[in-house]
């Protein structure tokens, strides 16, 4: 069965890659490509069954409430959500108008990425110190990148405690952010696409977790994945893990 598909953020470097990626997978069919302007609607979504969100961090929240209303699931890779914000679409979703509709919120759709994530958290109980360096290009308008973010949040309940640190002077904030009580590093370089280090140490022993995506492409196949999945779910789910057994 054909699965229609709408593109919502078409014309951006994330959302041109999948207008492509749609057009060359067995199944599904691109019917509709919207932008920045464009209104959400049934009738401009040209009876999609899913719509992909990949816009900026202010506008997809909106994006994802319309598309429900208009009767689509929805799948999102853009960045930018926090609990609050996952709380609001539960409760959107929760609506009897709502019944049956899907949407998954993914921070990352490269393979890779999703595996090192789950790895992170496997190890983080077994090693006393760890952090993140993140690396993308200068672009990005969020930091960190929701994949470290994710990745900190699924140390830290993995473990119980913190990493030690000595610092007590760090006026410009050289140490990273923390989330969850795990440092962040986020690298901001021309020539990057988007790459994540989880380092983790011991007495005498160091693990170090990398994952590189050098281009769009590497994103396209977690994607698909998702269009092809969303459908066979319920509800709100968080992260590409579930359709891979993760």
């Amino acid at each position: 069965m054909m699965i229609r598909v709408a593109v919502v953020g078409a014309a951006g470097r994330m959302g041109s890659t999948v207008c492509q990626a749609v057009e060359e997978a067995d199944g599904l069919e691109l019917v509709a490509r919207l932008d920045a302007g464009d209104t959400i609607s049934a009738e401009t979504l040209g009876g999609a069954d899913v719509a992909v969100d990949f816009t900026v961090p202010t506008v997809t929240e909106a994006n994802v409430h319309a598309l429900i209303d208009a009767g689509v699931d929805v799948v999102v890779g853009t960045t930018g959500w926090d609990e609050d914000s996952y709380a609001r679409v539960r409760e959107h979703l929760a609506r009897p108008e709502a019944a049956g509709r899907s949407v998954l919120i993914a921070p990352n759709f490269a393979l890779s990425a999703v595996l090192a994530m789950r790895f992170a958290a496997l190890a983080a109980p077994y090693f006393e110190s760890v952090e993140i360096i993140e690396l993308h290009h200068p672009n990005k308008v969020d930091a960190p990148s929701g994949t470290a973010v994710a990745t900190a949040q699924a140390i830290a309940a993995a473990r119980a405690a913190a990493s030690p640190d000595a610092t007590e002077s760090d006026p410009l904030g050289a140490r990273g952010g923390l989330v969850d009580g795990v440092r962040v590093h986020a690298v901001r370089l021309r020539g990057l696409t988007a790459h994540e280090e989880v380092l983790l140490g011991n007495p005498g022993e160091q693990l170090t977790l990398r994952t590189d995506s050098f281009d769009r492409s590497s994103f396209m196949p977690g994607v698909v994945l998702a269009v092809r999945e969303i459908g066979s779910r319920e509800g709100l789910t968080i992260g590409l893990g579930p359709l891979i057994n993760l």
